[in-house]
Parts: structure tokens; sequence; C-alpha cells
């Protein structure tokens, strides 16, 4: 059994596969200054209320985008997990090319997402993913991810308007049902709402000049099914991308391991075993 986490700026969602299935995932606050324990109790907690034996989880596989939690998530699967968690980090096994000038600095859910859109919907492909910044991530016919574009998500965007601007008050971010406002309520909504449909729009329109019409456009994300209503471009709303890339790349891992290796052993080595097998070597 898997346990799947994708930690970004704002919230942390886990998700738990068994096989291929995903059987329960929870979306959380990030929270920088939680503890180990902290973080391991409240895991253990989320899988006791699901009906889920957290003795059971054989995997746990990391996309984060905030390094400070890094070393408190792999304590923490490493003390409650009792299994050593692989990260999304340069040398694990993706099976895409990455064309980036630099491919350290693309961040590890947008490989995962783009990981996930191509092996679910073939390329060329353009996954759009609504969080605290809004990614573009552009996979090619050929399964290699080409790079994307980076734009300030509605939220910050929302809230920078609201903290500048003393007399504009925060809305919820919704259709107003009209383009034109006919007071300060719908005016920010109709702002805020068409303004990042038509972004998205425009930005797939430009990237689909470069690499074809025929490219399928697949969003996650928070808000992704609030935005894809005003779209013209996004076809495919796909909730839990991230979480299935996670599962993909955990798999060629675990392949690519018994094929060095010779095992057949599926999934990790839980710590005691290493380390019982470190003390007989």
């Amino acid at each position: 059994m898997l346990l799947t986490l994708d930690v970004g700026n704002t919230n942390t969602v886990l998700g738990f596969f068994r096989g291929t299935e995903l059987v329960a995932h929870w979306r959380l606050t990030t929270a920088r200054d939680q503890t180990v324990d902290e973080y391991g109790i409240l895991t253990r907690e989320l899988f006791t209320l699901a009906g889920i034996d957290p003795s059971s989880v054989s995997g746990v596989i990391i996309s984060s985008v905030v390094p400070p939690l890094n070393s408190t998530l792999e304590e923490m699967s490493e003390r409650y997990f009792r299994v050593k968690a692989l990260f999304i980090e340069p040398g694990v096994k993706t099976g895409m090319p990455i064309l980036y000038d630099n491919p350290q600095e693309v961040g590890a859910d947008r490989i995962v997402n783009a990981v996930a859109a191509f092996t679910k919907y073939g390329g060329p492909c353009i996954v759009v993913d609504f969080g605290t910044a809004i990614n573009f991530d552009v996979v090619s016919a050929r399964g290699e991810y080409m790079g994307g574009v980076l734009a300030p998500g509605i939220g910050i965007s929302a809230e920078a308007l609201f903290s500048r601007a003393a007399r504009l008050f925060r809305v919820e971010i919704k259709d107003p049902g009209k383009i034109i406002g006919t007071n300060t309520m719908q005016s920010l909504q109709s702002g805020l709402y068409y303004g990042y449909a038509d972004m998205v729009d425009g930005i797939v329109t430009r990237i689909k000049g470069v690499i074809g019409e025929a490219a399928r456009v697949i969003a996650t994300g928070g808000q992704a099914p609030l935005i894809a209503r005003a779209s013209k471009h996004i076809e495919i709303i796909d909730e839990f991308l991230t979480l299935e890339g996670l599962r993909i790349v955990w798999e060629r891992n675990q392949t690519a391991k018994r094929t060095s290796t010779g095992s057949h052993e599926k999934g990790p080595v839980p710590l005691s075993a290493a380390k019982e097998r470190k003390t007989r070597s």
C-alpha cells in the first residue's frame, strides 16, 4: 500500500493507494512549523478515521515544493510507517526527458503532473494546475517535458488587491453571472473570475500556436472546476492528477530497482529489515 504526499505552498494533499486504486485522500493546510510527531499522529489519525491500518503502508512518496518540510516528512515516514520516503528529486526515475535549461529548477509537482497527464491522456498536452501559482506545463507528442508558464494564483492576486486598495473588500471568488458588475462585489468577482479564465485561455492559445491545436488541456488543483466552466480550452478536469503521477513514478522506480538488483521484491525495504541485512553483511 502506498502513501502519497503532494506538499504545496498552501495545501498538502495526501492519498492512499491500494494498487492503482485511490482508496482515500485528504487536503490539509501546509503547516511549516508542525513537528515530526504532529505530522505523524495526524496522518495516522486520518488513516484510523478512514478505516485504514497504518501498518499496511509499504511505501511513501513525496512531492514537495517546501524544502524546509522535507526533513520533517522524511523522519515522519521512518518513525511512523517504518519506511524510507522517496522524494521527487534529481536521480529519481520519471521516464520523462526534461528539456528545461536547468532540469533542477522544475518543481517536483510540475514533473509529476506532466508524467501523469502524458501517461493517462497522451501527448502533446498542456497541464494547468491551479494552486498558489498557476502552472502551465507542456508535454510533447514524444513525452518530453518541454517547459511551461508560471503565473500568480487567483488567491494571492486577490489578496494583493484587497490589501493595497483601502476601499475594496474580500469577496468570494466565483462566477458573478455577468461581465458588467452593477455593484462593487460583482465588479470584483467579474474581474477575478473572467480575468483569470481569459488569462488561462490566452496563454493556452499561445502554447497551442507552438505545439499544435491538437494538444489536450488538462486542469487540476483546487480552483480547476471553477475556472474550467468559463474556459474555451480546458477539456479535462483531473482532481487527483498529482497523486496519480506520484503513484506512477513510484511504480517506475520500483520496477527499475527490481531490474537493477534482479530482485522480485516489491516496495521499499522496511527500516528494520534494512538494518538487519546491513548487520549480516
